[in-house]
């Protein structure tokens, strides 16, 4: 995604652009995703001022390719005791709460605006500024509407090799590209040619597991995040937070996987779920039991229904800059040539911004 916006926003300057792209479609962190706009838990800031901004962009996308499914749903992230409510109280009492669309609700004004929960929990932090798209088909909705821009040649199934001098590139075909400017978002494939111009990179791998259901049957009007959420997104630091992690503990299974939750509905009905965390390398192959276990376990209890048939799993895995107070990785690596990386958990939120600024530094 981050690469497919950076070819949106140099056609929208003018520009010619040739996207190349190792797999014969986009297979990684960009599709296996939440579809997320997700403001509510980035940090105040740049990282805040960032997603608001790209917010922005992908409604303005969205309305122009529809095909994205962009649409305003909004969070809510339930919470069941009044540990988890003291925290998103210490949230709505930030500077940039009202930025965010922060409001604190009872948990009968969260089921008048998501019907569908019909479960157990006291209340939820309400964002009005999250948002979702389609992360299947995004990018495919995305390079019909450039290819219709006949500014665009999309070289699928070949792999950058080589930089070439200044502003080229050696594919794996052999075949030679020189423009103006070369971009290379390279999203979790650090090796190679990657290492070779930069080798030292602050960049890291994280995998996750997520899962998506079978429909619902009736609309999920707004994403759900439930209050291990509070632990992971630094928009929720405060005292209250350190009480909460000191006095109450996740689950076992929580804990052991660095997990929380995430929920959002697809256009067909089904449920995206997620999701894990997991650092240390190498990466485990398999895809565990016991976190989709748990994970159907909370969102049952929220529902008041059970979970509708698991209809796939799956892992992914995606680059996250060491720092992760940094939004993203942006390092000329050879004149004329800048690689793009690491937005870790944001990518899906911030990738139009990202190329924006890469488009605006680079002066297209």
């Amino acid at each position: 995604m981050v690469g497919t916006l950076h070819a949106w926003h140099a056609v929208e300057r003018g520009h010619q652009v040739v996207q190349i792209e190792r797999e014969a479609e986009a297979r990684g962190a960009s599709l296996r995703n939440f579809g997320q706009i997700w403001v509510s838990g980035r940090a105040g800031g740049e990282e805040l001022h960032t997603a608001l901004r790209a917010r922005e962009l992908w409604e303005s996308i969205g309305a122009r390719v529809p095909a994205l499914g962009f649409r305003a749903n909004g969070s809510l992230t339930l919470v069941r005791d009044e540990r988890e409510r003291a925290v998103a109280e210490a949230a709505l009492a930030r500077d940039d709460a009202a930025a965010r669309g922060y409001e604190l609700l009872t948990a009968d004004q969260a089921r008048e605006v998501n019907p569908a929960l019909r479960g157990e929990f006291t209340g939820a932090l309400w964002c009005e500024r999250d948002a979702a798209v389609e992360p299947r088909t995004a990018q495919l909705a995305l390079r019909k509407a450039l290819l219709a821009s006949g500014s665009y040649t999309f070289l699928p199934g070949r792999e950058v090799r080589e930089v070439i001098g200044e502003r080229a590139v050696r594919d794996d075909h052999g075949e030679v590209h020189t423009g103006d400017a070369v971009v290379l978002c390279t999203g979790a494939a650090l090796g190679g040619l990657v290492r070779e111009l930069a080798p030292d990179l602050p960049v890291r791998r994280v995998r996750l597991q997520m899962m998506q259901t079978d429909p619902l049957g009736e609309p999920l009007t707004t994403s759900v995040a439930d209050a291990d959420s509070f632990r992971y997104y630094p928009a929720y630091r405060s005292p209250a937070l350190d009480e909460l992690a000191a006095v109450q503990a996740q689950t076992p299974t929580a804990a052991a996987y660095k997990m929380q939750l995430l929920m959002v509905q697809r256009r067909d009905g089904g449920l995206t779920i997620g999701d894990t965390h997991a650092y240390e390398h190498p990466f485990a192959f398999d895809v565990l039991e016991d976190p989709y276990d748990h994970l159907a376990e909370v969102v049952a209890s929220f529902l008041g229904r059970p979970l509708p048939k698991i209809r796939r799993r799956w892992a992914g895995v995606y680059a996250q800059c060491v720092d992760t107070t940094r939004v993203v990785h942006r390092q000329q690596v050879r004149d004329g040539v800048w690689l793009v990386t690491g937005p870790g958990g944001r990518g899906m939120t911030c990738s139009p911004v990202i190329a924006e600024t890469t488009a605006n530094e680079l002066g297209w």
